[in-house]
């Protein structure tokens, strides 16, 4: 297992950031770690980078115990803070080879070329940190992060405060590492969560409300389920309302309507034998599944 987590406890005073939290992260995935402000994730990260111990609870990484081979542990991860921590007055290639030489890479120079080109740095390279835009500074971030070949990946909001084009060449980026490491990564956008990771673990008041696939966090909802139904031309309301199963209809048009059914009601055949039935046709049937962004509402709603 790349990181193991086994009854994590943080406290603060009298504020228990992270209660009995356990959770284990196999070599390959890439996992988001969900929550609100406050909720405990960048707590989490910071114990499994070795940046602040816990209360109590057990951490591996890559095998290696964050008490006993903290310094093994280190070497395995890498780390990119929400803050990120760059000297604004060193050259792009003069900061790379500045954490290279920390971590003792073997060959720099041509690592360094590497992380480059891997984080699209190329044209600017040449230029002071301090010049670069928020999303350069962020390929900076995670070109150090990288520098050493870690085993495992720990980025802590890593396209916050990026312009949309910014954004989605980080998470290519992103998805591109993940076919190579283990990435956890945190973030409050619910649809880079859908679109890079394979699974993600929601966290709330220090305590984990879901932890499962992208796909099945989509299906899970309160029950409900909708189906959006384009006709051929307007069929009788009153009827549609008629079909076993159905508990409301929004009419977007005359002939397009949102049918919703509770439970594990399937009402899609219904649908074509009430058009059959009536002398209509069915020009679009789509069942809508909710998205991560409503289960994660409905889960944490109450912070």
């Amino acid at each position: 297992m790349s990181i193991s987590v086994k009854n994590i406890t943080k406290i603060y005073g009298a504020q228990k950031a992270l209660d009995d939290v356990s959770f284990v992260i196999k070599a390959g995935e890439v996992v988001g770690l969900l929550g609100p402000n406050g909720a405990g994730k960048s707590t989490m990260m910071k114990i499994i980078t070795c940046f602040i111990p816990p209360t109590s609870g057990e951490v591996t990484v890559s095998g290696f115990d964050i008490f006993e081979e903290s310094l093994e542990v280190r070497k395995k991860v890498g780390y990119l803070p929400e803050n990120n921590p760059l000297y604004l007055e060193l050259y792009v290639r003069e900061y790379l080879e500045f954490i290279a030489g920390i971590y003792k890479v073997a060959d720099k120079a041509s690592r360094i070329r590497e992380m480059i080109e891997i984080t699209g740095l190329g044209n600017e390279q040449g230029k002071k940190i301090g010049q670069l835009s928020k999303g350069y500074r962020q390929r900076v971030g995670l070109a150090q992060a990288m520098i050493h070949n870690p085993e495992v990946l720990i980025l802590d909001e890593p396209t916050s405060g990026l312009d949309p084009n910014q954004l989605l060449d980080i998470r290519q980026l992103i998805k591109n590492i993940g076919k190579e490491k283990t990435v956890m990564l945190s973030t409050h956008i619910m649809q880079e969560v859908e679109a890079v990771c394979d699974r993600a673990i929601i966290i709330d008041k220090g305590r984990i409300v879901a932890d499962d696939s992208t796909a099945n966090l989509s299906d899970k909802s309160s029950g409900v389920n909708i189906i959006r139904v384009e006709f051929n031309k307007p069929p009788e309301e009153n009827l549609l309302r008629e079909i076993q199963g159905v508990s409301s209809i929004k009419k977007n048009s005359d002939t397009l309507f949102e049918i919703t059914s509770e439970g594990d009601i399937e009402i899609r055949e219904a649908i074509f034998n009430f058009a059959v039935k009536n002398g209509l046709s069915v020009l679009s049937l789509q069942k809508s599944t909710r998205g991560i962004e409503e289960v994660f509402q409905q889960l944490t709603r109450n912070s």
